[in-house]
């Protein structure tokens, strides 16, 4: 990492560094207001287009949730560790029921790790690329709901198992309740109650394939999964609006830069990306034009 050094001074990677409550709250403003403007949309014309339409945009919104749990769960988001931890805990991680410091703990071992046959996180992307039938196998089971159910099943586990559970995991449990029985609570005050099932629909299909594609385009088939260099194992999408809508909210797509320096705040890894790329620091790296394209380079024919 010496030649990141050499690309960027201490005082721009100091600059690069500083924590801004502003532009944190205006994330989480912003997801929160897409995902109530995406029920709005159902709920003003509630047809199948609409709720199809609605179904796929929620899943990219539950990932921005995931999203603001990563920043916080990195204390990066906001500036001072209290208000990570209270915004982690009560507004991005509840809406999924999301558990901020197990996640977290598992994703410091990744970053540690990354470049390794250690990397916990190796079972999402090694055997990339796949062909393109099995891609759409995945893609089937995700959209159907057989991964989400797979994956969401240990969650009704542990609210039946609640007392058995740690006093952490039952924290995030009540507060994922907390926050969900509100939710519905205003919606069927609205009169549109079953908006809340969309919800649940979407966690469950759209947000499961959302989510693989967010793992597929950070690590999969990159140059050299067991280089150190993040150059060589990790990818940055150079994604238009219409892919930061749908598929990486927040600017998740920015992977490259994150694992390079993660004390760098998300809402500035757009600028480090343009200043490393002005500099000669990507010469010998390509970033996809699009979650499709990259699609392209990670599949091969069967």
């Amino acid at each position: 990492m010496n030649e990141l050094n050499d690309a960027l001074s201490a005082g721009e990677l100091e600059e690069l560094g500083c924590r801004s409550n502003w532009k944190a709250a205006w994330l989480v403003l912003c997801n929160y207001a897409i995902t109530a403007a995406i029920f709005t949309m159902m709920a003003l014309w509630p047809n199948p287009l609409t709720v199809l339409l609605g179904i796929l945009l929620l899943g990219g919104r539950q990932l921005g949730f995931g999203v603001l749990v990563h920043e916080c769960g990195h204390g990066t988001l906001f500036s001072s560790r209290g208000l990570n931890e209270w915004v982690g805990e009560w507004l991005a991680a509840p809406p999924t029921f999301n558990n901020m410091k197990s996640y977290s703990r598992g994703h410091l071992q990744h970053h540690r790790l990354a470049g390794t046959r250690e990397d916990p996180d190796l079972p999402n992307y090694q055997d990339y690329p796949i062909t393109r039938d099995r891609l759409r196998r995945k893609i089937w089971r995700d959209l159907t709901g057989q991964t989400g159910w797979r994956q969401t099943r240990g969650l009704f586990r542990s609210f039946r198992n609640f007392n058995q559970q740690r006093p952490e995991q039952r924290a995030a449990l009540a507060k994922g309740l907390v926050v969900n029985l509100l939710a519905l609570v205003l919606l069927a005050y609205l009169g549109v109650a079953w908006l809340y099932l969309v919800w649940w629909v979407a966690l469950l299909t759209t947000n499961r394939l959302i989510s693989r594609l967010r793992q597929v385009a950070e690590h999969a088939a990159v140059p050299n999964l067991f280089d150190l260099d993040p150059r060589r194992n990790t990818r940055t999408v150079a994604a238009g609006w219409l892919d930061r809508l749908v598929f990486c909210p927040l600017g998740v797509n920015y992977h490259l830069e994150h694992h390079m320096r993660v004390s760098i705040p998300v809402y500035n890894l757009p600028k480090m990306h343009r200043m490393l790329k002005a500099r000669g620091y990507y010469d010998s790296v390509t970033f996809p034009g699009s979650y499709f394209q990259m699609l392209r380079e990670v599949t091969v024919p069967a």
